[in-house]
């Protein structure tokens, strides 16, 4: 597992209250030994001016992942995750519903880590692909 521990479900989405996942409506959904999901609806909160899921809210989703999977895998009181890249490549657009993310480790290092995010439509297309990096900084 690369986790230090498995929280659960209810415990990552307590992390979301009071911010912008909590805001925006996304609810972890699964978590896995090396994998985390979690869903964000396409509504008024997460939809562009023309009625498309808005790639902005498609980055929150990932950054979200991405750094709690970070955090996971981290002695808390030694050491914390920041973000220093994000990227995310939008390969279909969505306009109801809602999205699916999943997130996976490409490299988990002493002082860096990389993430891959993929996230999906209701008809389990790819809809956007991230990836995102993470420096790992010691407390002071």
């Amino acid at each position: 597992m690369v986790f230090r521990s498995k929280p659960s479900l209810d415990q990552l989405n307590k992390m979301g209250t009071n911010n912008m996942v909590q805001f925006i409506g996304i609810k972890f959904t699964e978590i896995g030994n090396d994998f985390i999901e979690a869903t964000m609806p396409v509504d008024h909160r997460t939809k562009q001016p023309m009625g498309l899921l808005h790639g902005g809210a498609n980055v929150v989703l990932a950054e979200t992942l991405g750094s709690i999977a970070g955090t996971l895998t981290l002695d808390l009181e030694k050491q914390v995750c920041v973000g220093l890249e994000i990227n995310a490549n939008h390969l279909k657009s969505a306009k109801e519903g809602h999205v699916t993310g999943r997130v996976s480790p490409i490299h988990v290092g002493k002082s860096t880590q990389v993430w891959e995010i993929k996230i999906y439509n209701e008809a389990k297309d790819l809809c956007c692909i991230s990836r995102i990096t993470l420096a790992i900084l010691d407390r002071k």
